[in-house]
């Protein structure tokens, strides 16, 4: 059954994928470029409809469902799906797509009960505050991943491939924590975007649009608090998983922040996009931005196998090296870009 669940969800996602991507009738939601765009023809944004399908029918197929409180969790995935269809649809005003994010996330923490007691956020450091406190770093931490994850959806093979990897590595995370509900359910995820993944690497012929990031944002965030509360794994571990597109928003949020610029408003300057205008092409930045998400996951795996605290601080403290090494090599290539 569990085997059967993952490659149902595989194959739906898959073939919904291309039929989506064939599809130019009245009904094809279009992706139009812009000047702030990456790609240069008309793209179908719709392959976030085949990920969820793909999600369902996974999901379906391996009941009984171990996902804790799966009807306030689905009640919570279906709210953001729906915003950002509509957002797809007809660009809906920000304040109300971060409102509904916003009531997800407490259905999530409140109705769903992903709340823990206590948040690991650095290795041997538990938070420990009011449940109030704790309650409302976990909202805030969910609304946060649903907008960076929306957020880094802007190049082709990116967020898909960040899916792919990424809940692949909460599956094998949840497999050596011997929670094996976990693994499966975070493997049926990965089928799904897996599934999706072949239409939207570069050149994309679909995109996922925001349903499809929206939707995986707010997974992300279940999962990683999912691991927390039942103590499978600490919320920094998973959170390095996810660390790529972690470090791009947040840092470039706080930059455009930092320089007077909105930071909820479209734009080009997120390191991946960046790459992209100085020259490397977007097969060759997809590439070593999975590279660079293997990376993390490897880590992370290391980290869940070798639980003493030194030892998880090197391979933190060695990311972050990586991570300057990064932003360092980007600014370098744009400064030299301009002076040509």
């Amino acid at each position: 059954m569990t085997v059967a669940a993952i490659v149902a969800a595989s194959l739906v996602s898959a073939l919904l994928s291309w039929g989506l991507s064939r599809y130019r009738g009245r009904f094809a939601l279009l992706d139009l470029p812009n000047h702030r765009s990456l790609h240069s023809g008309a793209t179908p944004r719709s392959g976030g409809l085949a990920i969820l399908a793909g999600i369902v029918v996974g999901a379906a197929a391996s009941l009984p469902l171990s996902l804790p409180q799966a009807p306030w969790a689905g009640l919570a995935l279906l709210l953001v799906a729906a915003v950002s269809f509509g957002d797809d649809l007809w660009r809906l005003p920000a304040w109300l797509r971060l409102a509904v994010h916003l009531a997800a996330a407490l259905l999530l923490v409140y109705a769903a009960g992903y709340l823990p007691a206590a948040v690991h956020l650095l290795p041997g450091w538990a938070w420990t505050a009011p449940a109030w406190a704790i309650a409302a770093f976990c909202v805030l931490f969910t609304g946060w991943l649903v907008n960076l994850y929306n957020f880094m959806d802007g190049m082709d093979g990116f967020a898909g491939g960040m899916a792919l990897i990424g809940f692949g590595t909460l599956a094998l995370l949840g497999w050596l924590d011997a929670a094996p509900g976990y693994a499966i359910a975070a493997l049926i995820v990965a089928a799904a975007a897996g599934g999706f993944l072949p239409f939207n690497f570069p050149p994309a012929r679909l995109f996922m649009g925001d349903v499809g990031s929206g939707s995986l944002g707010l997974l992300v965030a279940l999962f990683l608090l999912w691991a927390e509360r039942a103590g499978l794994f600490p919320l920094w571990l998973g959170a390095l998983v996810f660390s790529p597109f972690m470090v791009d928003a947040t840092w470039t949020v706080i930059r455009r922040a930092l320089q007077g610029k909105r930071p909820w408003q479209a734009h080009r300057e997120h390191f991946y996009q960046r790459l992209v205008r100085t020259g490397w092409s977007h097969r060759r930045t997809t590439l070593w931005a999975y590279i660079l998400m293997l990376k993390c996951s490897l880590l992370a795996v290391l980290a869940s196998c070798f639980t003493a605290i030194g030892v998880q601080g090197l391979l933190l403290g060695w990311m972050a090296a990586v991570y300057l090494a990064v932003i360092a090599y980007v600014n370098a290539r744009e400064r030299r870009s301009l002076s040509k």
